[in-house]
């Protein structure tokens, strides 16, 4: 069994779901429909685990090139592939999606990070992603990242039903859907899941741009559409 974290009861681990170029940048090939706020409250997320020396385990979706049509996103090697900058510790290591189950004893003392790629939207459909979620423990999973009705869902619904405590940071879950991931929130919740707020687990933050997409709305030079005259809200 994986070695467990200090004073397990007491510690929190952010799961970082897919907080790579292709869901989170408008140029992506799979950019969530609300990316300039989530990508706010991811960096602010992520800042919170930096200093508070919380535990970050990355999934991320890679697929091969030649994928058979399964996927045209985060292929291997590609730019859209790669996590978003500030998403990255120092500290960190990576495993690729090889259908193995093996992973050093001591991996969540050693590494302030652990990232572990998927050819899946599913990660418990990967042994080795499985096994890591499965045996570590901790008093809470903070989820965060994309997309809502789709990995984040499955991510919250798979430590559920292994009886973790899971958390999803609502304004830092992106979406492709509105409708499906008001959905996808409403089953989590059910099913005892709990749902909070950046603020209200890392504070806020000044930050006006992510720094990190260059599409005008996220560089602040976005236009503001005139609201026509009779015109219902």
């Amino acid at each position: 069994m994986i070695l467990q974290l200090f004073r397990a009861r007491r510690r929190q681990i952010l799961i970082d779901i897919n907080t790579q170029r292709d869901f989170l940048l408008a140029g992506g090939k799979a950019c969530i429909r609300n990316h300039r706020r989530v990508l706010a409250h991811i960096r602010r997320m992520i800042a919170w685990a930096r200093y508070r020396n919380i535990p970050i385990i990355s999934m991320c979706e890679v697929y091969p090139e030649n994928n058979g049509g399964a996927a045209n996103y985060c292929i291997d090697g590609t730019v859209g592939q790669k996590k978003i900058r500030y998403t990255l510790l120092s500290n960190r290591t990576s495993f690729a999606a090889d259908g193995s189950t093996d992973l050093p004893r001591d991996i969540v003392r050693r590494y302030r990070q652990i990232i572990l790629h998927k050819r899946c939207v599913d990660p418990f459909d990967e042994p080795r992603i499985d096994r890591l979620l499965t045996e570590v423990r901790a008093s809470e999973f903070v989820l965060v990242g994309a997309s809502c009705e789709g990995a984040v869902q499955a991510t919250a619904l798979g430590l559920l039903q292994r009886g973790k405590k899971v958390s999803v940071v609502v304004d830092a879950v992106g979406s492709h859907n509105k409708r499906e991931a008001k959905l996808a929130l409403r089953k989590m919740e059910a099913k005892g899941a709990k749902l909070i707020e950046t603020r209200r687990i890392a504070g806020t933050s000044h930050l006006k741009h992510v720094g990190i997409c260059d599409c005008e709305r996220c560089q602040g030079r976005a236009k503001k559409t005139p609201v026509k005259a009779g015109a219902e809200y």
